[in-house]
């Protein structure tokens, strides 16, 4: 493979990146948009914003699920990171709308 060749293929692997960034930023405001709603209902039924079963139970579909190359242990970090930051949206939420009563 020439420097050229190399590059393109760079090139070429970063747009396909850049495109599948897109399509991962789209699928998690969708799955905000459900802990939002999620967290009007908890509100409501004055239920706890962290429940650990349930993220057990997510962590356990989504690494059952994983057909890799991602190793059980790093999809697990992923959704760490994702179910931390729906719990801060679920808070801010609640904040915003104890303010506004």
């Amino acid at each position: 493979m020439t420097r050229e060749e190399g590059l393109e293929v760079l090139r070429d692997c970063r747009d396909r990146i850049d495109e599948l960034d897109r399509r991962i930023l789209e699928l998690l405001n969708d799955r905000t948009r459900v802990v939002e709603e999620i967290g009007r209902v908890k509100q409501i039924l004055d239920l706890p914003i962290y429940e650990p079963k349930r993220e057990n139970e997510v962590f356990e579909n989504v690494t059952v699920n994983n057909a890799g190359p991602l190793t059980p242990d790093g999809v697990k970090r992923v959704f760490e990171r994702i179910i931390d930051e729906m719990r801060n949206v679920q808070r801010l939420r609640m904040l915003e709308k104890d303010e506004k009563q």
